[in-house]
């Protein structure tokens, strides 16, 4: 069974969660560096990207995060993309270790936020693939670039890419706790071994 720590400073940790326990993994809100010891890998969820680096600061947490994410896996889904990204064009506290550029607010305020459906490839041979992923955009920022390791994952029909990975770092802007499809969860769960 995985081990799957959240960071639950704020946003939608509860959702991840609850999708992450009925997979059978095994969940810690993490909150305090103690918490991140012993955990497979790590869900930072969307809320507050500057919210989060200052609580991250207060906590100490920024440190301990960034060296969790050079051994484990880690990902991040909207304002925790944000978080991971080396590059946001802003001057706040970030983990910085995934090789993308991301712009926050990319697609409006709260009243443009929106579903569509995505092509995602999760890899395998048992045609995940081939049934889209409904996909949550609430205030959703952009991965404006990828660079070095970093490749897209899903991208919009227009191109513009919405979630990437780079080894054992996962991003994407939109928020897949918030539709019982579990496919990314399980993604990231297998990323995890």
């Amino acid at each position: 069974m995985s081990r799957i720590g959240v960071l639950a400073l704020q946003g939608a940790f509860l959702e991840h969660q609850v999708l992450l326990e009925r997979l059978g993994a095994e969940v810690v809100q993490v909150r305090l560096p103690a918490q991140l010891d012993g955990l497979d890998g790590l869900i930072i969820p969307g809320g507050e990207s500057t919210t989060i680096g200052k609580l991250a600061v207060a906590y100490g947490l920024l440190e301990p995060l960034r060296e969790f994410g050079r051994h484990k896996a880690l990902w991040g889904t909207c304002a925790g993309a944000i978080f991971l990204a080396k590059d946001i064009g802003l001057d706040q506290p970030i983990l910085g270790l995934m090789d993308i550029s991301i712009r926050r607010n990319a697609f409006g305020r709260q009243v443009d936020s929106f579903e569509t459906n995505l092509r995602v490839d999760f890899g395998g041979s048992n045609g995940s693939q081939a049934q889209p992923f409904r996909a949550v955009f609430i205030r959703a920022p952009l991965i404006e670039a990828v660079h070095g390791a970093a490749r897209p994952l899903a991208q919009l029909e227009d191109g513009r890419i919405v979630a990437a990975r780079e080894g054992r770092l996962l991003a994407t802007v939109f928020h897949p706790e918030l539709t019982s499809d579990d496919r990314f969860h399980r993604y990231f769960l297998e990323m995890t071994k």
